[in-house]
């Protein structure tokens, strides 16, 4: 069984700075690809950033220049280091990664990690 645990969500001020982490469990196989999206309340889940394995990245633009993502593919964990908090980054983060299974692709949620971001 597949699980993603996140860590790092929390509150802080605008201009501040938050880490998240989440590292995938019960799975030999290394993600192809890992990310962060988010989901504010009223709003539809969106893409913050990609990485695969290749350390290929996207980014959305309303976080580029801001935050960062990377990943340890030996601990099947990826990082968002956000930096310049505005408080329209308020939401719930969610970690993301695609497993490969044989000829499959198979995709995975964590439980989300609430940011709040205060003005």
């Amino acid at each position: 069984q597949v699980q993603l645990v996140e860590s790092g969500g929390g509150l802080v001020q605008a201009g501040g700075s938050l880490r998240l982490s989440c590292a995938a469990s019960g799975s030999t196989n290394s993600p192809n690809a890992m990310g962060w999206y988010r989901q504010a309340p009223g709003n539809q889940r969106e893409l913050v950033a990609t990485a695969t394995s290749g350390s290929s990245t996207n980014y959305a633009d309303s976080v580029k220049g801001r935050f960062t993502i990377s990943r340890d593919n030996a601990k099947k964990t990826v990082y968002l280091q956000m930096n310049s908090l505005k408080p329209e980054d308020t939401a719930v983060y969610y970690c993301n990664a695609r497993i490969p299974l044989g000829i499959f692709e198979y995709e995975y949620w964590g439980q989300g990690t609430q940011v709040t971001v205060s003005s």
